[in-house]
């Protein structure tokens, strides 16, 4: 291990927080990914249920759901968008402040979309607000989940990172959950028409209970103190460049000047690989998979919904348990470990799915979404940040995140549906697309330095 990935030292900044700050810095982390994920779902639902009929024209029912559908894309195009722009900020001024800008941000547009007026009570500027909306909520979204990973691995004892950063992870399991349950509760509360009328607005408008505690909570949460023990930072806030490097020229600072002439190409590739791989496995099991068990196994759509929940639940214990075994045995080993497993379930676990026996169906997709995608997620949220130097963390954790979210999570569904079709529906596809993400993560696993429990305030990648 080089000396850029040694250990915190017993002057552990942390220490300068107490487990009150703690707590807190972990429910701010946890409810802002929740918050952002329900977001999402609850327009991605909103979207495949009754957009369509509400902010498109009626004359061409097709083309008004190609619409919707699209509107749905354009906040994740915004992301890595903003992603680049708070992240920035948040490498100079504090991680804490640009994360309070995120969730209102997010939480406002959310909201607003309960309020928007329909076209048939003003024509196209209803689509146009709508669209307006999905931007800002995608330029908030792009920098929460890693910046609320940075900040919980700023805040943790370098121990117990893995684990209290889990709870990123289990933030998206709650904001999924939550935002399919408020659905399914309105869908069976009211009628088809009350629901056109006036109830879908019902949970966008609610989502402000949950955004305005997750602000009261982010309001006077100290900053971490890894960002505030950094060299580089000056009364709050991080100095240009220009003024790091004359600093560190006359301190002797041999971390920042060596830090300054590293390019940072070896460790980002690291970080995009191990996204591409969960990221690739998310795309392919929680989006394109449900759409195979219903189109192409012909099973009812019941069943692809319910094995998604059932994952979900079970994924609460997968979750910590993976953060927990990262602490213990490191990030390097477990993330081989996950992925050397993921490798070998795909096959018998898609053997069971395309049996299209419920049961089966049921078992496979659980093991698979455990062990491929959320033991990952877990890992994901504490190792990307420790990866990379304490001066550009923030920007660089969240672009990787982006970038491999586009192009993984949003060609991957593409290309296995027309791979599928191609080879008149066969699983063979689906099984490579798997094992190409997989080993992805195995590789850079491979490839990477361990960086459990790693001095966060230096100023170096770790490789």
């Amino acid at each position: 291990m080089s000396d850029a990935t040694t250990t915190a030292s017993a002057a552990d900044p942390t220490a300068k927080r107490s487990v009150r700050d703690l707590v807190r810095a972990a429910i701010s982390g946890w409810l802002g990914t929740a918050l952002e994920f329900m977001d999402y779902q609850l327009y991605s639902l909103a979207a495949a249920l009754v957009f369509a009929d509400l902010f498109f024209s009626s004359e061409n029912p097709a083309v008004a759901v190609v619409a919707a559908m699209a509107t749905y894309g354009v906040g994740y195009v915004a992301r890595p968008v903003g992603a680049f722009f708070f992240a920035r900020l948040g490498d100079k001024t504090g991680r804490t402040k640009v994360l309070f800008y995120t969730i209102l941000l997010m939480g406002l547009a959310t909201t607003l979309i309960g309020f928007l007026p329909t076209y048939s009570q003003v024509g196209i500027l209803a689509p146009i607000l709508l669209v307006l909306l999905r931007i800002a909520q995608g330029f908030g979204a792009g920098a929460e989940i890693s910046g609320a990973g940075v900040m919980l691995a700023e805040y943790a004892p370098a121990k117990r990172r893995g684990i209290i950063a889990s709870l990123v992870a289990l933030g998206t399991n709650c904001g999924t959950l939550l935002a399919s349950g408020i659905w399914a509760i309105l869908l069976v509360a009211f009628s088809e028409d009350e629901v056109i009328d006036w109830a879908w607005r019902i949970p966008f408008i609610a989502s402000a209970v949950i955004m305005l505690f997750a602000i009261w909570v982010r309001f006077n949460l100290k900053e971490t103190p890894v960002f505030e023990e950094r060299d580089d930072v000056v009364d709050g806030k991080a100095l240009t460049r220009a003024e790091a490097l004359q600093l560190a020229t006359e301190t002797g600072d041999v971390r920042t000047l060596e830090a300054m002439q590293r390019k940072p190409w070896k460790a980002f590739s690291i970080a995009l690989l191990l996204r591409f791989g969960q990221a690739g496995n998310s795309g392919m099991i929680q989006t394109y998979l449900i759409s195979y068990i219903t189109v192409v196994l012909l099973l009812d759509r019941s069943i692809g919904v319910n094995a998604v929940i059932v994952s979900s639940l079970v994924a609460f214990i997968t979750v910590p348990l993976s953060g927990w075994l990262g602490d213990r045995f490191g990030r390097k080993r477990m993330y081989m470990v996950w992925a050397i497993v993921a490798l070998i379930v795909i096959v018998p676990t898609m053997l069971m799915i395309s049996s299209g026996d419920t049961a089966q169906v049921f078992i496979g997709y659980v093991l698979l979404h455990n062990l491929a995608v959320m033991s990952f997620a877990s890992l994901e949220n504490l190792t990307l940040p420790e990866i990379f130097g304490a001066r550009n963390r923030y920007t660089y954790t969240a672009m990787a995140r982006e970038i491999a979210a586009i192009v993984a999570t949003g060609a991957g569904p593409v290309i296995a549906a027309a791979w599928v079709s191609a080879v008149t529906g066969s699983f063979i596809p689906i099984i490579i697309m798997l094992m190409f993400f997989t080993l992805c993560a195995l590789v850079a696993s491979i490839w990477m330095p361990e960086v459990a429990g790693r001095d966060l305030t230096d100023p170096r990648d770790a490789i």
